[in-house]
């Protein structure tokens, strides 16, 4: 996120409590009131038609009046729109039909760390005749009104039909549906008819925004961009075209998508296919009125969306299936389950995780729901994840503890020795030339259903403290990492001094307290990531030591609060260290759309030597890359030595490199 000030957290309303649930068609159930519902028993039994999904689950039937939608939606919003460092997380559905109409339209906003879906088996199951937005939040005074969506974090909408209709808005509020967001917000299995524009340009300047996803969408009208600095829209279909852009604009097997051709005139960065690609699990309801969860299948050079011509392609899990997790239920509990062969389903909350979730068996599907956060305690590692086939973590968030973590997500074990590498060696020849071997060793399929992460998030520091080495660790070959924004806090509420007397805005104390070295590790190889946003760790933010990697979308943001150039340069002298570094050794690598930012707000004298280091290899190659300065410190060159400087004087300017090295 591209701004040096946040602003603060709004007030604690009570939780938004689900009633006793309701089968489809019936009304509406939910109050303000109440505390959550007793921890899980491990004997648990889940009624398919009528899960028990927590305090924080809303779910709306077509039958249920609009009055109270709108009423329920509206309560929400207020208790969300300003709560960036809350504890409070919801989920709300729509169970199949149609909401709202031509003549009375619903329309909603959506606040932080809140999922709104359909709980239909298309998208088109569920259909919204009205808006579902989010707009600029004004931080400042009326002199200075600072209107801008560059800390609008953790929402998520999906699996609906929306037919925009802005209708009682009036003036230039009903020109468009806003969806004015940046960073780990996405977007998925919508089928939007009408405008939608990714920035508020309503309200007073500078109504700037710093980037999003879309995936697996289609849209009928122009998509406007507006002041969007960094995109990726995957696998979609854009009928009306896509409007403008800022820096780098990333499109990934996209029916309709700009051409590339004009960069850097035009910042297009646009793949025919999608390399990799796996829809994110999503609920639904059947016909039969049972709760089920479609988990949807690895793709290969795809384009377009999955659910044009029938179901998305994959396998249906009952709800049965799923162990049903509450913010207090132990992780021996949750382990317990997820050993027996149960899926985990996270209701909406904060687990305190003083001991790994260990998901160990081929196929497990982890699913949060409502912005679900893992937070550890102690210095644990909250989630690991094995080297085996299939297994998908989605909609989790993850934060740091007050004690240092050596790693809050690992993905395959990391004693990647020798003796290892040849065994796998051994395994992967027993894969290619066995068929019974094949058949019943599941790491023999882990290229064709890789591990998987989607919106999963990263979070050290901003509520409390938070403290880590490495955040997300990824030593397994094979895995797919689909939209992840991975953040060490550039503004929290964690009780700095804001006097000036620890540095600007104390953030000479965050530097020495809320620490973290890096923020993504790759070591496997054949590892795919659409959407990687990683930004402000204290050495290289991502170092990719795994071969044959694959990167389409990059954003980074260099840590803005290092106190003096001393606590940014490297031991061997090297000035800074470059936001995106692939180890020497690596001999393949694609990296597609790709931006490093500079802020140096402590020190602005501070230099960066480079924002890219790769090895000078000729299977290493990065397309559209640039560097840019937001006000304060200097990157010397883009790579390698290569692009000119960003001082301060070229604030807002990027300077672009087409191909590295060139053609």
């Amino acid at each position: 996120m591209s701004s040096p000030h946040g602003p603060t957290p709004g007030p604690v309303l009570h939780r938004l409590r689900r009633a006793p649930a309701v089968a489809a068609g019936a009304a509406l159930v939910t109050v303000l009131a109440g505390a959550p519902g007793a921890q899980a028993t491990p004997g648990q039994r889940i009624d398919p038609r009528d899960p028990d999904l927590g305090p924080n689950v809303t779910v709306f039937g077509p039958d249920t009046p609009q009055d109270e939608i709108q009423q329920a939606m509206d309560a929400l919003h207020a208790k969300q729109v300003d709560a960036e460092m809350s504890t409070d997380r919801h989920a709300v559905y729509f169970l199949p039909g149609t909401y709202g109409s031509d003549a009375d339209p619903l329309q909603f906003g959506v606040g932080y760390y809140t999922e709104v879906a359909g709980l239909g088996a298309s998208p088109d199951d569920v259909t919204v005749n009205g808006a579902i937005e989010v707009r600029n939040r004004c931080l400042g005074d009326d002199a200075n009104p600072n209107c801008i969506a560059l800390v609008n974090f953790w929402r998520t909408i999906s699996n609906l039909a929306l037919d925009v209709n802005t209708a009682g808005q009036g003036g230039c509020e009903a020109t468009t549906n806003f969806w004015a967001v940046s960073q780990a917000v996405s977007m998925r299995r919508l089928d939007v008819r009408g405008p939608l524009s990714l920035m508020d340009y309503c309200s007073a300047g500078p109504q700037f925004a710093s980037g999003g996803f879309i995936a697996d969408s289609r849209f009928d009208t122009a998509v406007t961009n507006g002041s969007q600095q960094q995109w990726l829209t995957r696998n979609s279909e854009l009928g009306g075209g896509w409007s403008n852009g800022v820096w780098n604009q990333v499109f990934a097997g996209v029916e309709g998508a700009p051409s590339e051709a004009g960069f850097p005139a035009e910042p297009y960065t646009t793949l025919d296919t999608t390399p990799v690609s796996r829809e994110k699990p999503y609920l639904f309801v059947d016909d039969d009125g049972r709760y089920q969860v479609r988990v949807p299948a690895a793709q290969k050079d795809t384009s377009g969306i999955s659910w044009a011509d029938g179901p998305t392609p994959g396998r249906t899990v009952p709800i049965t299936d799923f162990y049903i997790a509450r913010p207090g239920d132990s992780v021996a509990t949750i382990n317990r389950h997820l050993a027996r062969g149960k899926h985990l389903l996270l209701t909406p909350g904060v687990y305190d995780v003083a001991r790994s979730i260990k998901v160990k068996r081929p196929g497990t599907v982890v699913l949060g729901m409502g912005h679900a956060t893992l937070t550890a305690v102690d210095g644990a590692v909250p989630l690991t994840v094995a080297d085996t086939a299939g297994v998908v973590v989605a909609g989790v968030t993850i934060d740091a503890g007050t004690v240092e973590s050596p790693v809050l997500l690992q993905v395959g074990r990391a004693d990647r020795s020798p003796w290892r590498d040849r065994v796998d060696t051994w395994r992967d020849r027993l894969c290619e030339r066995s068929a019974l071997w094949a058949a019943i060793d599941p790491r023999c399929t882990t290229g064709e259903n890789p591990v998987t992460l989607s919106d999963v998030y990263f979070r050290v520091g901003g509520p409390h403290v938070g403290k880590v080495d490495v955040a997300l660790e990824v030593n397994a070959d094979d895995v797919l990492i689909d939209h992840t924004w991975v953040w060490r806090g550039d503004h929290g509420v964690e009780g700095f001094p804001t006097d000036g007397s620890e540095g600007v805005n104390g953030d000479s104390m965050r530097w020495r307290t809320n620490t973290g070295r890096t923020g993504v590790v790759v070591n496997g190889d054949r590892v795919t990531a659409t959407g990687l946003f990683v930004e402000h760790f204290q050495e290289h933010n991502t170092v990719w030591n795994g071969e044959d990697g694959t990167v389409v979308l990059y954003q980074n943001e260099l840590p803005y609060d290092p106190p003096t150039q001393a606590d940014w340069t490297q031991p061997d002298g090297t000035l800074g260290w470059a936001g995106y570094k692939v180890g020497d050794h690596v001999e393949r690598h694609r990296l597609f759309g790709a931006g490093v930012y500079v802020f140096n707000q402590n020190d602005p004298d501070i230099v960066t030597e480079n924002g890219f280091a790769v090895p000078q290899a000729p299977g290493v190659r990065l397309h559209h890359i640039m560097t840019v300065n937001l006000s304060a410190g200097t990157i010397e060159h883009v790579v390698n030595g290569v692009g000119d400087a960003v001082p301060p004087s070229t604030s807002g300017s990027p300077e672009f490199v087409v191909d590295y090295p060139a053609p």
